[in-house]
């Protein structure tokens, strides 16, 4: 049976590669940037959702990066992650939790990050709101425990996305590399020795939002060839 299926910010990269396997299947999917639904604003997503009628799967893909030592970050950049990552997360889940608690049936999805569980250099604001994401799922998944409905979250490493390229363009910049070689060092940094493409990180989301998935709950899949191992 095809569901209505929310991914934010789903019209590029990972967003887009899980919109895409969605489609496939046959679902009916929206797939809102931030002119359509900006996600830090409540008053947006409020209207967006109730304007779409019931949700059958939420997809947390909206996310921004930006990378700086602590001391050199800045205050407006530390926001800007939170609102996003962390309040964008928040203000969509909450706007379908009820909905989906009503019908006793619902598949809330967060793409987080490796970040989630580990700190990373200079990446304080990132690291900081991918772990709030995290947490968030996990106190849904504990409001939700024993319905139909399920909060989880996927955690890949490096993906080849336009967000990645900026990170590989900032580190050419800063050690003199060309952009092979800052790719190929980001690479290195994962056990795969390579970066994820978004169709892997698009066939995890798919498996936590299938309808055999219910017992799947509280969780996070960590992408990233076996470095991080909860």
């Amino acid at each position: 049976m095809s569901r209505t299926v929310v991914v934010t910010g789903g019209t590029k990269g990972i967003g887009a590669a899980i919109a895409a396997r969605f489609e496939a299947a046959g679902d009916r999917v929206l797939a809102p940037g931030r002119e359509t639904c900006d996600v830090t604003d409540e008053a947006a997503v409020t209207a967006y959702f109730t304007g779409i009628g019931p949700v059958d799967v939420l997809v947390n893909n909206a996310g921004i990066s930006t990378s700086a030592p602590l001391a050199r970050s800045t205050l407006a950049d530390w926001r800007n992650q939170w609102a996003v990552n962390a309040t964008g997360a928040y203000l969509c889940t909450r706007a379908v939790l009820p909905g989906m608690r009503e019908r006793d049936s619902g598949r809330i999805v967060t793409v987080a990050s490796t970040a989630s569980h580990v700190g990373y250099r200079y990446t304080a604001g990132y690291t900081a709101s991918k772990h709030a994401a995290v947490g968030l799922m996990r106190a849904v998944a504990a409001e939700v425990t024993g319905t139909g409905v399920t909060a989880n979250a996927v955690c890949p490493a490096f993906v080849r996305t336009a967000m990645t390229e900026r990170s590989v363009r900032r580190i050419a910049e800063n050690t003199g590399r060309d952009e092979a070689e800052a790719e190929a060092a980001l690479a290195r940094a994962a056990p795969l020795g390579r970066l994820l493409e978004p169709d892997e990180v698009a066939f995890a989301v798919a498996f936590l939002a299938d309808p055999e998935a219910t017992a799947i709950n509280g969780q996070t899949i960590v992408l990233d060839g076996g470095g991080i191992q909860l």
